[in-house]
């Protein structure tokens, strides 16, 4: 089997860049001449085994990062964008993308970002009424989308703020680390209280008083106990965090925020070495894992899709939650399957029954059009209110990753993975899919023409040409 070559210019010219050094210089401590690092960059030669061992010795560089799972997100993104109508007689190649994403990311990001500006202001011309007159309606990126790309282009790790975490877990003695972070906000004059007519948290700063819902389940008071813990003994390092990020809008950064001291909450209620240990040696079984941590299954399945840690990182998962309409609400993938910007996920992705089948976990292998399989887990994730007549919230999570790495899966016990028709076909989103013969096609794909009849209907009132 030919070896795959790797082109990974961007990345060595980012890399150079953040060492501030000039190519003469990166060149020689590579070992190689000035034109052949200059072809390199510019993605006209693939990265030698040389370079790749000397970016390893010279610099400590986890050469995993020079995969191309950045392209990819890029490749994606930019397919869906110019699904749009408004590009539907100049859509690029698949070709012209993947180049764009790999030598120009920065271009790519401008595009998308304008595409992105696009959209938004299309959506204020639709509502007049709300957007005459108003001041503030300069295009600009949403708070949410912001915030959400920024996690997505930082492969939903933060290295900073992942070890202040561990450190701060590290110090939990063997009660485990919800009397360790009760006895932290003490220690610092913050008085803990628990009542049934509470909010999930509260803390009044006036009083330095923290009140959780007593109500809520242990698991969730635990993530509360370690927010509040980011928000007030991390404050300067959220702070520092944010600055890096350069948010547009105060919105954003403040979303953000809260973001990052989830982050904190869940890395240090699953300590990225611990829980890396732990998740191999289950082999990633959600169900012990959270016992072990004392987290919910959902907690632990977006624990396993941060795992990626330069020089320790886990299996590279995707982790997706979506609510009984489909809407997707929590989205993250560190492998070649992205999910779809705008609007719902495949109908054909077992994650949308999970919901008929509550407390059950729901296997599925698949195989997306560009011919990569993974192996899929759902289950739904019901949120009581606590009492009598509170609403439910109901949800349900998909956790998966490539089926290469199914020997390291429970899940993938029984299955047969070598078996061609066990996968079922999925896609990202109807306006992007290449498969033409889906029972399940919501609309059209926007790349293909159609051909109408009105004397033969089949599944479609079409066929795609």
């Amino acid at each position: 089997m030919a070896t795959q070559k790797l082109y990974a210019g961007a990345k060595l010219r980012e890399t150079r860049l953040r060492l501030s050094l000039t190519q003469k210089e990166f060149a020689a401590k590579l070992g190689v001449s000035l034109p052949y690092l200059n072809q390199m960059e510019n993605n006209n030669r693939p990265v030698s085994t040389t370079v790749v061992l000397a970016l390893a010795q010279e610099f400590g560089f986890d050469v995993t990062e020079l995969s191309t799972g950045d392209s990819e997100r890029l490749v994606s993104d930019m397919r869906e964008a110019m699904a749009d109508p408004v590009f539907a007689d100049n859509i690029p190649p698949l070709a012209d993308l993947r180049l764009t994403a790999s030598n120009a990311p920065a271009l790519a990001r401008a595009f998308l970002d304008l595409h992105r500006a696009y959209r938004q202001t299309h959506e204020r011309l639709a509502s007049l009424d709300e957007a005459l007159g108003r001041e503030d309606s300069r295009t600009q990126p949403s708070p949410w989308d912001e915030v959400r790309d920024f996690f997505h282009y930082c492969d939903n790790y933060i290295d900073a703020v992942d070890r202040a975490a561990e450190y701060f877990a590290a110090g939990a003695g063997p009660d485990g680390i919800r009397p360790h972070a009760i006895a932290t906000l003490q220690s610092a004059g913050i008085t803990v209280l628990f009542s049934d007519k509470a909010q999930m948290r509260r803390f009044d700063s006036a009083t330095g008083t923290l009140t959780l819902s007593s109500r809520a389940a242990p698991e969730t008071q635990s993530f509360q106990l370690l927010l509040q813990i980011a928000l007030l003994k991390q404050n300067k390092l959220l702070e520092a965090t944010l600055d890096l990020a350069r948010f547009q809008s105060d919105e954003a950064r403040a979303i953000a925020k809260i973001g990052l001291a989830n982050y904190f909450a869940g890395a240090a209620l699953m300590p990225y070495a611990t829980f890396l240990a732990a998740a191999q040696e289950t082999r990633h079984d959600l169900e012990l894992l959270a016992h072990r941590f004392g987290a919910s299954i959902e907690q632990a399945a977006h624990r396993l899709s941060t795992l990626q840690r330069p020089g320790a990182k886990g299996i590279p998962f995707f982790f997706v939650r979506v609510d009984q309409a489909g809407t997707i609400t929590k989205r993250h993938s560190a492998t070649r399957l992205q999910f779809a910007r705008f609007g719902g996920a495949c109908p054909l992705w077992n994650v949308h029954r999970a919901f008929e089948t509550p407390g059950s976990f729901l296997r599925q292998l698949a195989e997306t059009p560009d011919g990569v399989r993974y192996i899929s887990l759902a289950r739904d994730v019901s949120k009581s209110g606590g009492s009598f007549g509170a609403p439910v919230r109901r949800f349900a999570i998909s956790l998966g990753c490539e089926v290469r790495h199914a020997a390291d899966l429970v899940y993938a016990d029984d299955l047969d993975p070598t078996n061609p028709r066990a996968y079922e076909p999925i896609g990202i989103s109807c306006r992007i899919c290449e498969r033409t013969e889906c029972h399940q096609r919501s609309v059209p794909p926007l790349e293909r023409r159609l051909t109408i009849d009105a004397n033969e209907r089949d599944v479609l009132p079409y066929k795609v040409g």
